[in-house]
């Protein structure tokens, strides 16, 4: 079984870099294949909405999201980790997801499975915020939710903390890597769909 994980902060070893690797380290602890993807360290262009997407169903934009995209395909298991801006992820997170247009394209113009292969994936999205508001996650959670809908990915719950803002607060937190670790562990236990 292979997990990934993509880091979407642009701040490295911050609180969701922290969560992340205690997610991979648990899902590795049951024997699966691990992997961290840094958003911030590649070279992803905007979804530019030529339209190109809706022909073959690839994009024609030839920079690190082609290897995005084959790590989805591989993937039986995904993590998004993004801390909250503006009440969404942030923008590297974003422009990824933007670019999954081609994989929108291939499953509802295309008609044909977003990530090649069908077989069943479950994903989990993870995030910290700043703020303590009771809706802070609700956008970010609709934009995950929205992605893994399209890639045919089940929803597989959610890690998120509130009030945590400042580089390393995670570690203040009395359980939230603990809880990462163990959320990595059932993650990978798990059928899609339990």
């Amino acid at each position: 079984m292979k997990v990934i994980g993509i880091a979407g902060s642009p701040r490295r070893g911050g609180n969701t870099d922290l969560l992340l690797a205690e997610i991979l380290r648990g899902a590795a602890s049951r024997g699966a294949e691990v992997k961290a993807i840094v958003l911030n360290d590649l070279k992803i262009t905007p979804c530019q909405h030529c339209d190109a997407c809706l022909e073959k169903g690839k994009c024609r934009i030839e920079d690190d999201m082609q290897t995005i995209y084959r790590e989805l395909e591989e993937a039986d298991r995904i993590v998004i980790a993004s801390p909250i801006q503006f009440m969404g992820v942030t923008a590297q997170a974003k422009a990824m997801i933007d670019r999954c247009q081609a994989l929108w394209a291939r499953k509802y113009v295309l008609e044909i499975p977003p990530l090649g292969n069908q077989r069943d994936r479950n994903g989990l999205f993870i995030s910290v915020g700043g703020r303590n508001f009771a809706n802070l996650f609700e956008p970010s959670i609709v934009i995950v939710k929205s992605l893994f809908n399209c890639l045919n990915v089940t929803y597989a719950g959610d890690l998120l903390f509130p009030g945590v803002d400042e580089k390393g607060a995670i570690n203040k937190h009395p359980d939230a890597l603990n809880q990462a670790f163990l959320a990595g562990q059932k993650l990978v236990e798990e059928s899609p769909g339990e």
